[in-house]
Protein backbone atom coordinates (compact mmCIF):
# COMPACT_ATOMS: atom_id res chain seq x y z
CA UNK A 1 0.00 0.00 0.00
CA UNK A 2 1.50 3.84 -0.88
CA UNK A 3 0.23 6.28 1.44
CA UNK A 4 0.76 9.33 2.63
CA UNK A 5 1.38 10.72 5.64
CA UNK A 6 1.22 14.45 7.27
CA UNK A 7 2.77 14.73 10.98
CA UNK A 8 5.29 11.92 9.91
CA UNK A 9 7.63 13.83 12.51
CA UNK A 10 5.51 14.07 15.30
CA UNK A 11 4.90 11.72 18.10
CA UNK A 12 2.12 9.22 16.81
CA UNK A 13 3.26 10.19 12.98
CA UNK A 14 6.80 8.96 13.50
CA UNK A 15 5.15 5.33 15.35
CA UNK A 16 2.85 5.33 12.23
CA UNK A 17 5.60 5.88 9.67
CA UNK A 18 7.79 3.09 11.35
CA UNK A 19 4.98 0.44 11.82
CA UNK A 20 3.71 1.15 8.03
CA UNK A 21 7.21 0.78 6.78
CA UNK A 22 7.26 -2.92 9.29
CA UNK A 23 4.49 -3.92 6.89
CA UNK A 24 5.92 -3.32 3.57
CA UNK A 25 3.64 -0.49 2.60
CA UNK A 26 5.50 2.62 0.91
CA UNK A 27 5.27 5.62 3.14
CA UNK A 28 5.55 8.90 1.59
CA UNK A 29 5.99 11.46 4.50
CA UNK A 30 4.89 14.92 5.07
CA UNK A 31 5.97 17.69 7.83
CA UNK A 32 7.66 20.91 8.64
CA UNK A 33 11.09 19.64 10.05
CA UNK A 34 14.16 19.87 7.69
CA UNK A 35 15.08 16.28 8.97
CA UNK A 36 12.31 12.93 8.32
CA UNK A 37 12.34 9.99 9.98
CA UNK A 38 14.38 7.04 8.78
CA UNK A 39 11.34 4.70 7.80
CA UNK A 40 9.73 7.05 5.40
CA UNK A 41 10.60 6.35 1.37
CA UNK A 42 10.10 10.16 0.16
CA UNK A 43 9.48 12.82 2.20
CA UNK A 44 7.40 16.06 1.35
CA UNK A 45 8.80 19.48 3.48
CA UNK A 46 5.80 21.53 3.34
CA UNK A 47 3.64 23.87 5.90
CA UNK A 48 0.14 22.36 5.29
CA UNK A 49 -1.30 26.19 6.01
CA UNK A 50 -0.55 26.32 2.56
CA UNK A 51 -2.87 24.31 0.07
CA UNK A 52 -0.82 20.98 -1.34
CA UNK A 53 0.27 20.68 -4.80
CA UNK A 54 2.71 17.27 -4.72
CA UNK A 55 2.83 15.09 -7.53
CA UNK A 56 2.43 11.54 -5.80
CA UNK A 57 0.42 8.78 -6.49
CA UNK A 58 -1.08 7.15 -3.20
CA UNK A 59 -3.36 4.66 -1.85
CA UNK A 60 -4.66 6.54 1.58
CA UNK A 61 -3.58 9.48 3.50
CA UNK A 62 -3.22 9.18 7.22
CA UNK A 63 -3.70 12.98 8.27
CA UNK A 64 -2.30 13.36 11.62
CA UNK A 65 -0.81 16.79 11.34
CA UNK A 66 -2.22 18.67 13.83
CA UNK A 67 -1.28 21.57 16.36
CA UNK A 68 -1.85 19.64 19.43
CA UNK A 69 -0.43 21.84 22.24
CA UNK A 70 -2.64 22.28 25.00
CA UNK A 71 -2.27 26.25 24.66
CA UNK A 72 -2.04 28.41 21.89
CA UNK A 73 -3.66 31.47 19.95
CA UNK A 74 -7.39 30.93 18.20
CA UNK A 75 -5.59 31.53 14.69
CA UNK A 76 -3.15 29.08 15.28
CA UNK A 77 -5.21 26.35 16.17
CA UNK A 78 -7.69 27.70 12.64
CA UNK A 79 -4.86 27.24 10.48
CA UNK A 80 -2.93 24.38 11.65
CA UNK A 81 -6.18 22.36 12.32
CA UNK A 82 -8.83 23.39 10.10
CA UNK A 83 -7.04 25.13 6.92
CA UNK A 84 -4.77 22.84 6.74
CA UNK A 85 -7.27 19.40 7.00
CA UNK A 86 -9.18 21.44 4.14
CA UNK A 87 -5.78 21.92 2.27
CA UNK A 88 -5.15 17.96 2.81
CA UNK A 89 -8.31 16.92 1.83
CA UNK A 90 -8.85 19.70 -1.83
CA UNK A 91 -5.35 17.98 -2.49
CA UNK A 92 -7.02 14.29 -2.13
CA UNK A 93 -9.79 15.00 -4.14
CA UNK A 94 -7.77 16.09 -6.53
CA UNK A 95 -5.89 13.14 -7.12
CA UNK A 96 -7.71 9.87 -7.56
CA UNK A 97 -10.01 10.52 -3.94
CA UNK A 98 -7.63 8.08 -1.75
CA UNK A 99 -9.01 6.74 1.06
CA UNK A 100 -8.55 9.81 3.87
CA UNK A 101 -7.81 8.96 7.39
CA UNK A 102 -8.68 11.90 10.08
CA UNK A 103 -6.44 11.18 13.15
CA UNK A 104 -8.68 13.37 15.21
CA UNK A 105 -9.29 13.68 19.52
CA UNK A 106 -11.45 12.26 21.84
CA UNK A 107 -11.63 15.66 23.17
CA UNK A 108 -14.02 17.07 20.85
CA UNK A 109 -16.36 14.94 22.92
CA UNK A 110 -15.80 16.36 26.29
CA UNK A 111 -17.18 18.47 28.88
CA UNK A 112 -16.28 20.00 31.98
CA UNK A 113 -17.88 17.37 33.64
CA UNK A 114 -17.52 13.65 34.63
CA UNK A 115 -18.22 11.73 31.28
CA UNK A 116 -18.90 7.36 31.68
CA UNK A 117 -18.69 4.96 28.74
CA UNK A 118 -18.54 7.25 25.74
CA UNK A 119 -19.36 5.87 23.02
CA UNK A 120 -18.96 7.14 18.85
CA UNK A 121 -22.95 7.77 19.18
CA UNK A 122 -21.83 10.26 21.99
CA UNK A 123 -23.08 13.74 20.73
CA UNK A 124 -20.16 15.91 20.67
CA UNK A 125 -21.08 19.49 22.17
CA UNK A 126 -21.77 22.56 19.76
CA UNK A 127 -18.85 24.64 19.08
CA UNK A 128 -19.57 27.24 21.36
CA UNK A 129 -19.28 24.75 23.99
CA UNK A 130 -16.39 23.10 22.96
CA UNK A 131 -13.72 22.95 25.99
CA UNK A 132 -10.81 24.28 24.38
CA UNK A 133 -9.89 25.93 20.74
CA UNK A 134 -7.57 22.52 20.44
CA UNK A 135 -10.96 20.35 20.23
CA UNK A 136 -13.25 22.85 18.71
CA UNK A 137 -11.03 23.31 15.49
CA UNK A 138 -10.18 18.91 15.68
CA UNK A 139 -14.04 18.69 15.67
CA UNK A 140 -14.65 21.46 12.65
CA UNK A 141 -12.03 19.28 11.14
CA UNK A 142 -13.90 16.29 11.26
CA UNK A 143 -16.99 18.19 9.54
CA UNK A 144 -14.69 19.01 6.70
CA UNK A 145 -13.86 14.96 6.34
CA UNK A 146 -17.38 14.07 6.65
CA UNK A 147 -18.15 15.85 3.60
CA UNK A 148 -14.66 14.17 1.51
CA UNK A 149 -16.88 12.87 -1.13
CA UNK A 150 -14.38 9.64 -1.58
CA UNK A 151 -14.04 7.35 1.24
CA UNK A 152 -12.87 8.17 4.93
CA UNK A 153 -12.42 6.91 8.62
CA UNK A 154 -11.98 9.44 11.90
CA UNK A 155 -10.15 7.97 14.67
CA UNK A 156 -10.60 9.85 17.96
CA UNK A 157 -7.84 9.10 20.33
CA UNK A 158 -7.90 9.42 24.01
CA UNK A 159 -4.73 10.21 25.91
CA UNK A 160 -1.77 9.09 23.82
CA UNK A 161 1.37 8.39 25.48
CA UNK A 162 4.47 6.04 25.56
CA UNK A 163 8.08 6.05 23.95
CA UNK A 164 8.70 9.50 22.73
CA UNK A 165 5.86 11.30 24.00
CA UNK A 166 6.45 14.99 24.55
CA UNK A 167 3.08 16.14 25.84
CA UNK A 168 1.31 14.17 28.34
CA UNK A 169 3.65 11.69 30.30
CA UNK A 170 7.23 13.88 30.43
CA UNK A 171 4.85 17.33 31.50
CA UNK A 172 3.78 15.52 34.77
CA UNK A 173 6.91 14.31 35.48
CA UNK A 174 8.78 17.83 34.79
CA UNK A 175 6.06 19.41 37.11
CA UNK A 176 6.44 16.87 39.68
CA UNK A 177 10.28 17.44 40.14
CA UNK A 178 9.69 21.28 40.06
CA UNK A 179 7.10 20.88 42.90
CA UNK A 180 4.22 22.13 40.81
CA UNK A 181 2.07 19.05 40.58
CA UNK A 182 -1.04 19.75 42.62
CA UNK A 183 -3.41 17.44 43.43
CA UNK A 184 -7.13 18.81 42.51
CA UNK A 185 -9.33 18.22 45.37
CA UNK A 186 -13.65 17.68 44.69
CA UNK A 187 -16.34 18.30 47.33
CA UNK A 188 -17.44 15.22 46.80
CA UNK A 189 -14.59 13.34 46.99
CA UNK A 190 -15.07 11.84 43.45
CA UNK A 191 -11.96 9.46 42.35
CA UNK A 192 -11.11 10.54 38.43
CA UNK A 193 -10.97 7.49 36.43
CA UNK A 194 -9.80 7.80 32.69
CA UNK A 195 -8.91 5.87 29.50
CA UNK A 196 -5.37 5.98 28.51
CA UNK A 197 -4.08 4.94 25.06
CA UNK A 198 -0.57 3.89 24.62
CA UNK A 199 1.07 5.10 21.29
CA UNK A 200 1.63 1.49 19.86
CA UNK A 201 -2.66 0.98 19.83
CA UNK A 202 -3.41 4.20 18.05
CA UNK A 203 -0.43 3.81 15.33
CA UNK A 204 -1.68 0.16 15.43
CA UNK A 205 -5.65 1.06 15.17
CA UNK A 206 -4.94 3.41 11.99
CA UNK A 207 -2.84 1.09 10.16
CA UNK A 208 -5.72 -1.72 10.73
CA UNK A 209 -8.69 1.04 9.75
CA UNK A 210 -6.51 1.21 6.25
CA UNK A 211 -5.74 -2.62 6.19
CA UNK A 212 -9.53 -3.69 6.73
CA UNK A 213 -11.56 -0.83 5.04
CA UNK A 214 -13.00 0.46 8.10
CA UNK A 215 -15.24 3.74 7.37
CA UNK A 216 -16.91 6.14 9.78
CA UNK A 217 -16.10 7.49 13.58
CA UNK A 218 -14.25 5.68 15.63
CA UNK A 219 -12.74 6.14 19.50
CA UNK A 220 -9.64 5.09 19.87
CA UNK A 221 -8.43 4.12 23.68
CA UNK A 222 -7.11 0.67 25.23
CA UNK A 223 -10.55 0.35 27.26
CA UNK A 224 -8.19 0.17 30.31
CA UNK A 225 -9.69 3.19 32.60
CA UNK A 226 -7.20 3.89 35.84
CA UNK A 227 -7.74 5.81 38.76
CA UNK A 228 -5.79 9.14 37.71
CA UNK A 229 -4.10 10.41 41.27
CA UNK A 230 -3.13 6.72 41.96
CA UNK A 231 -1.47 6.14 38.27
CA UNK A 232 0.27 9.09 38.52
CA UNK A 233 1.76 8.73 42.18
CA UNK A 234 3.04 5.18 40.80
CA UNK A 235 4.42 6.23 37.79
CA UNK A 236 6.26 8.71 40.07
CA UNK A 237 7.40 6.90 42.92
CA UNK A 238 9.01 4.44 40.19
CA UNK A 239 11.23 6.69 38.93
CA UNK A 240 12.31 8.06 42.84
CA UNK A 241 10.57 11.52 42.56
CA UNK A 242 9.62 12.24 45.91
CA UNK A 243 6.87 14.69 44.45
CA UNK A 244 4.83 17.15 46.93
CA UNK A 245 1.66 17.57 45.78
CA UNK A 246 -0.05 20.12 47.55
CA UNK A 247 -4.29 19.53 47.73
CA UNK A 248 -5.90 22.72 45.79
CA UNK A 249 -9.57 22.86 45.33
CA UNK A 250 -11.18 22.37 41.59
CA UNK A 251 -12.80 25.75 41.77
CA UNK A 252 -10.07 27.92 43.11
CA UNK A 253 -7.82 26.06 40.15
CA UNK A 254 -10.13 26.86 37.64
CA UNK A 255 -10.04 30.51 38.21
CA UNK A 256 -6.29 30.55 38.70
CA UNK A 257 -6.32 29.22 35.23
CA UNK A 258 -8.52 31.33 33.50
CA UNK A 259 -6.93 34.40 35.06
CA UNK A 260 -3.56 32.77 33.29
CA UNK A 261 -5.00 32.05 30.25
CA UNK A 262 -6.02 35.75 30.26
CA UNK A 263 -2.84 37.11 31.24
CA UNK A 264 -1.29 34.83 28.31
CA UNK A 265 -3.74 35.65 26.02
CA UNK A 266 -3.82 39.51 26.43
CA UNK A 267 -0.05 40.63 27.20
CA UNK A 268 1.95 37.58 25.92
CA UNK A 269 1.18 36.57 22.82
CA UNK A 270 -0.54 33.16 23.93
CA UNK A 271 2.43 31.77 25.69
CA UNK A 272 1.72 28.44 27.53
CA UNK A 273 0.79 29.30 31.07
CA UNK A 274 1.58 27.10 34.01
CA UNK A 275 -1.50 26.35 34.31
CA UNK A 276 -4.82 26.01 32.04
CA UNK A 277 -8.55 25.49 32.68
CA UNK A 278 -8.32 22.45 30.33
CA UNK A 279 -5.35 20.50 32.42
CA UNK A 280 -7.39 21.44 35.35
CA UNK A 281 -10.37 19.57 34.11
CA UNK A 282 -8.43 16.53 32.78
CA UNK A 283 -6.69 16.07 36.22
CA UNK A 284 -10.39 16.63 37.36
CA UNK A 285 -12.90 15.24 35.74
CA UNK A 286 -13.63 11.56 34.73
CA UNK A 287 -13.60 10.18 31.32
CA UNK A 288 -13.57 7.05 30.19
CA UNK A 289 -14.85 4.80 27.06
CA UNK A 290 -16.64 2.13 25.36
CA UNK A 291 -13.80 0.48 23.36
CA UNK A 292 -16.22 -2.25 21.76
CA UNK A 293 -17.06 -0.81 18.72
CA UNK A 294 -13.73 -0.52 18.33
CA UNK A 295 -12.68 -3.89 19.55
CA UNK A 296 -15.67 -5.84 17.43
CA UNK A 297 -14.25 -3.51 13.85
CA UNK A 298 -10.27 -3.77 14.30
CA UNK A 299 -9.45 -6.31 16.96
CA UNK A 300 -8.30 -5.84 20.53
CA UNK A 301 -5.11 -3.63 21.15
CA UNK A 302 -1.93 -4.84 20.46
CA UNK A 303 0.23 -4.03 24.45
CA UNK A 304 -1.69 -3.12 27.40
CA UNK A 305 -1.39 0.06 29.33
CA UNK A 306 1.22 -1.55 31.90
CA UNK A 307 3.38 -3.19 29.43
CA UNK A 308 3.62 0.89 28.00
CA UNK A 309 4.37 2.19 31.29
CA UNK A 310 7.43 -0.77 31.79
CA UNK A 311 8.95 0.72 28.78
CA UNK A 312 8.37 4.60 29.71
CA UNK A 313 10.07 3.88 32.91
CA UNK A 314 12.72 1.79 31.57
CA UNK A 315 13.48 4.44 29.26
CA UNK A 316 13.54 7.13 31.99
CA UNK A 317 15.22 4.93 34.12
CA UNK A 318 18.37 4.91 31.90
Amino acid sequence: MRILLTGCTGFIGRRMAADAAARGWQVTGLGRKPTPPPTVDDYLLHDLRRPLAANVEVDAVIHAAALASPWASPRDYQQDNVEATRHVLDWAESHGRPHVVYLSSSSVLYRDADQFDLTEESPAPPDAEQINAYSRTKLQGERLVAEYPGSWSILRPRAVFGIGDTVLLPRVVEAARKGVLPRFVRRDGHVVRCDLTPVDSVSHYVLEALDKGATGVLNVTNGEAVALDAFVDEVLARLSIVARRPKVPVPLAMNLAGTAEWVSGTFLKYAEPPITRFGVSMFARSKTFDSSTLQATLGPPPVTVAETVDAVVAQWAV
